[in-house]
């Protein structure tokens, strides 16, 4: 049972497609069926007219950034609804959104990378990647194996990469919020004003709580 916030992302071929509704209406029966039921929001819903060739997705990008502004989960009919292209859907791993495809519920970013690793017979080069980094650890003094220094070592990495993780999620959030902030400067709000009216749209906040003046100041410092 579906249950949260969502933005629904449809994408036909064709200017044809878009007019006469052939393709997107399916799409959003799919959806639909899909979130019958359970306490759910459709925050907003996006049409793309594009080829699936094609990687550059500016509908996408909105609604990814939609889903990051309301802490929603992107929904899509079908996942070939995306790209065929498996580096594009890897770089859905880096959007800093999670999304559900209605026809594989199950599907998550795990599973679309493998899909893609395997669909673009990606196996080769992730084995290289991973020769070259256990040299460079290994050129950095870390032991390989199963003994404790190794796991302090990878220990440490996890936690590098989480924080560069949380790091660029806050620049991609301050990025999003940036000019949404400063039209409403430019209309004579203060911060606490600007706070207010994140909390009268909906807008998540970075740790899911109320947005104040301190908050607002934060994401117009990680925009610089």
């Amino acid at each position: 049972m579906a249950e949260g916030k969502f933005v629904a992302y449809y994408r036909v071929s064709t200017e044809k497609q878009g007019r006469s509704g052939l393709g997107l209406e399916a799409q959003q029966k799919a959806v639909r069926d899909y979130l019958n039921g359970g306490s759910w929001d459709l925050c907003s819903e996006i049409i793309e007219v594009e080829s699936g060739k094609n990687s550059e997705r500016p509908k996408l990008q909105e609604a990814l950034m939609l889903c990051r502004l309301y802490g929603a989960t992107l929904i899509i009919a079908k996942l070939d609804r995306l790209s065929r292209d498996a580096h594009f859907l890897l770089g859905l791993e880096k959007a800093g959104a999670d999304f559900v495809a209605a026809d594989m519920p199950s599907a998550n970013r795990v599973t679309v990378r493998i899909m893609a690793v395997l669909a673009e017979e990606e196996r080769n080069m992730i084995s290289e990647r991973t020769k070259a980094a256990l040299a460079a650890a290994k050129a950095r003094g870390v032991r390989l194996g199963g003994d404790r220094g190794n796991l302090q070592a990878v220990g440490h990495d996890g936690r590098r990469i989480a924080a560069e993780r949380r790091r660029a999620d806050a620049e991609a959030r301050a990025h999003d919020l940036a000019p949404q902030i400063k039209q409403l400067q430019a209309q004579g709000l203060s911060l606490r004003g600007i706070a207010s009216q994140f909390e009268e749209r909906g807008y998540k906040t970075p740790r899911g709580g109320k947005w104040t003046a301190t908050q607002v100041s934060r994401v117009l410092r990680n925009c610089r």
